[in-house]
């Protein structure tokens, strides 16, 4: 039996073995200046060699004030690159492609001794610190380590690049009326609002020219915050800046209780898909392999992002083969064969071996 859950996409120009990709979560496991280590190698590694076509890393925070929690990764210097290569190398080397997520926090910073900042001094909630009201002269620094970060991205290794516009962080903040009350260019009318959006996407663009993606919280869950039917718009502007995929996740700018259930966030993705003609990525409670082939095979969305379901299980995408009966090739290494395998493959030159386990 085939399944269109494990049928290759070709996205710009780069091809991804299958539809499933593990959706960025925060690890917090970097060093205190956002560092990588042997657990993000392991970690995502794995992930791919359990069969993830496409692996996401946590948010890469593109300034040392835009970290969400401690231990979050960087990318806001070159001395991040060596390690993201390490990770990146990982994942290609067991067959999958490498996501970067880029973003800043805004007033959701986790760190306690940095100010925040944000479009407008408005706290999360009431008992939420006040952040700073952004400069026009620390918007312009922002939307350039934007574009810094996607350099960096490319030289560590990634074949996509996720802009992070969701989840109450900082672009979502200037997107969403609930957060930005500025009255300059940044704020007011929906052009203003996206402003920085724009411009973010275009010092990207100016950067990388493979995949790229773009998350959103397509609710806020709120009255008179941004709905779905919001998304039209700013989804529109996006796939004319050249936003490859549109990853519809919801929520973070106002605190609220969200009704979840499998699925929940899949019509979001369904409406952009449908009335834009952009690619889409459904993600939440995407649990098993036969919900995620009826949003494939209802043209609901065009990948599905796994997360808290890969981190329990991180051949996550083997277990929904066999839900869909669909054969998967397995690493030999892991078949009762595995060892006549590795015995009858060339040894490698001494030099190449020591290079390998470095890495």
């Amino acid at each position: 039996m085939s399944a269109l859950l494990f049928e290759p996409i070709t996205i710009n120009g780069t091809t991804f073995r299958n539809r499933i990709a593990m959706s960025p979560m925060c690890m917090h496991s970097a060093s205190a200046d956002g560092h990588v280590n042997d657990f993000h190698v392991i970690h995502y590694g794995a992930r791919a060699l359990g069969g993830a076509g496409l692996v996401i890393l946590e948010t890469a925070s593109v300034l040392p004030n835009g970290p969400i929690g401690p231990g979050d990764i960087g990318i806001w210097s070159d001395s991040h690159i060596e390690g993201l290569k390490r990770v990146t190398d990982a994942i290609h080397r067991f067959g999958a492609k490498a996501g970067a997520q880029i973003g800043h926090a805004g007033r959701q910073l986790g760190l306690d001794n940095v100010q925040s900042i944000a479009p407008s001094a408005v706290p999360f909630t009431p008992e939420s610190r006040v952040p700073q009201e952004m400069s026009i002269a620390q918007i312009k620094e922002v939307i350039e380590a934007f574009r810094q970060g996607a350099r960096r991205a490319r030289e560590a290794g990634f074949d996509v690049i996720e802009i992070h516009g969701a989840h109450g962080y900082l672009l979502n903040q200037f997107l969403s009326p609930l957060a930005n009350k500025r009255s300059d260019e940044y704020g007011g009318s929906v052009e203003n609002r996206y402003r920085i959006v724009r411009e973010v996407i275009d010092v990207v663009r100016s950067e990388w020219q493979g995949p790229l993606f773009l998350r959103i919280s397509s609710t806020d869950y709120a009255e008179g915050g941004n709905r779905p039917e919001d998304f039209l718009v700013y989804g529109k502007w996006m796939k004319e800046q050249g936003i490859d995929l549109l990853d519809c996740s919801s929520g973070g700018i106002a605190m609220v209780q969200v009704n979840t259930y499998p699925n929940y966030q899949v019509p979001a993705a369904e409406l952009l898909r449908r009335e834009l003609g952009i690619k889409t990525g459904a993600v939440g409670l995407i649990e098993t392999g036969r919900q995620a082939e009826e949003i494939l095979q209802n043209q609901r969305a065009d990948i599905v992002l796994v997360g808290r379901e890969m981190l329990k299980d991180p051949f996550w995408a083997r277990t929904a083969a066999d839900d869909l009966h669909v054969e998967m090739p397995v690493p030999p290494q892991y078949t009762r064969y595995g060892s006549a395998w590795q015995r009858s493959q060339p040894k490698l030159p001494a030099v190449a071996l020591e290079a390998t386990v470095e890495q």
